[in-house]
């Protein structure tokens, strides 16, 4: 099993939960950031550090998909190991629906 961040991340980007993950999985992309699946070890404390709840295990209904989707854009974002700034509008942005089809950015990160 492995945790998987959601659409519920794309402009939010709070960054709360890679301070607390103990293996270094979250990757950074220009507006989510995505976990590793076969870096994630299952602790799930990074579950509950989401203000936006956009981190779920991978047994969730849905969940299928978003794990491709981490495992695709892990593999070409930096990783992150530091928490950073979250956006100046992430709060506005929290419960917006479909925000993977229309607001998702597959560039990377800049840090």
């Amino acid at each position: 099993m492995t945790y998987v961040v959601t659409e519920a991340c794309i402009k939010c980007k709070y960054m709360d939960c890679v301070e607390v993950c103990p293996v270094d999985c979250f990757y950074e992309g220009e507006n989510m950031l995505v976990i590793h699946p076969d870096e994630c070890i299952d602790c799930g404390v990074c579950e509950p550090e989401c203000p936006a709840e956009a981190i779920v295990p991978d047994s969730e209904s849905d969940a299928a998909r978003w794990v491709e989707i981490n495992r695709q854009y892990a593999a070409s974002w930096p990783n992150i190991t530091r928490k950073g700034e979250p956006p100046p509008d992430a709060d506005e942005w929290k419960g917006v629906p479909n925000k993977f089809e229309e607001h998702f950015s597959p560039n990377p990160g800049k840090r």
